[in-house]
């Protein structure tokens, strides 16, 4: 990233402030010449490009989740070395920190590789919600109206109206195909979400939550979403990990079922405590 004050332009990403001197000054023997013109419009050039590259690797760990350099250089067709360097300026104005990759089964020779993930300054740069007008009212109804339990009633209301649409895609889909329909009904409403195959079942990924700031003072709208998640897919359903507790990514196992009921329990405990 290029030296200079770093500020934010309302809640994008943080960009640079302009280089004051314009002219780039270059020695010929021992007079000194002012490049003007073409090199300068080059050279902004140059750094809105970098700009732009650097939003869709931060775009990118958004939609996908804590990702290796060899996952984004893969996705966005860039070399492992320029994905590196932009991640060194994101990770020098906080958007992104490096954490240790989790291994799942046997691990191989060798340290695994990073995976960057977004931090909560990250976050808010694509975060559109009012968190804390948001948080107030919840305190205001949680202090005027019944304490825990008004919370956990405009929580369950407020799933249920969302809901809707989401109970739409899975009845169109098969039984197969549901929890893809989730993800793709969720992804519409912000939420990034993926679908993959597990062990004994499926995870449904979100990997941006347009409310978790909120989420980390009133775990009740988490325990309300994964309540509603149980009866769309008529099974019981385990949050594994959420974003709001510090985790990179919402999870949420599915078992696979043979025979779907609709009065399935859901399990709120939270976090995977491996």
């Amino acid at each position: 990233m290029t030296q200079g004050t770093v500020h934010r332009s309302g809640r994008g990403l943080p960009v640079s402030e302009e280089l004051r001197n314009n002219g780039v000054v270059k020695n010929v023997g021992e007079t000194r010449e002012t490049l003007t013109g073409a090199p300068q419009e080059e050279f902004a050039a140059g750094m809105r490009s970098d700009r732009s590259t650097r939003n869709r690797v931060a775009r990118s760990i958004l939609d996908h989740g804590p990702s290796t350099v060899t996952e984004l250089a893969g996705r966005l067709g860039l070399t492992p070395a320029a994905v590196r360097r932009h991640l060194d300026a994101l990770a020098a104005d906080d958007v992104v920190e490096a954490r240790e990759q989790r291994v799942y089964g046997t691990r191989g020779r060798g340290r695994p590789a990073k995976a960057f993930a977004l931090t909560d300054c990250g976050r808010d740069a694509f975060d559109q919600s009012y968190d804390k007008l948001a948080a107030e009212a919840l305190r205001w109804i949680q202090e005027r109206f019944g304490g825990n339990e008004a919370v956990v009633a405009f929580a369950r209301a407020r799933i249920v109206e969302q809901a809707s649409a989401y109970r739409e895609a899975i009845e169109a889909a098969a039984p197969e195909e549901r929890t893809e329909a989730l993800a793709k009904a969720l992804s519409a409403d912000g939420y990034a979400a993926t679908a993959r195959s597990a062990p004994v079942g499926e995870q449904l990924c979100q990997h941006h939550c347009p409310v978790a700031h909120v989420a980390e003072e009133f775990p009740q709208l988490c325990e309300a979403e994964t309540e509603i998640f149980s009866q769309l897919l008529g099974t019981h359903v385990q949050r594994l990990a959420t974003i709001a507790h510090g985790d990179g990514v919402c999870t949420t196992f599915i078992p696979k079922i043979s025979h779907p009921t609709h009065h399935a329990s859901a399990s709120t405990a939270g976090r995977n405590p491996a």
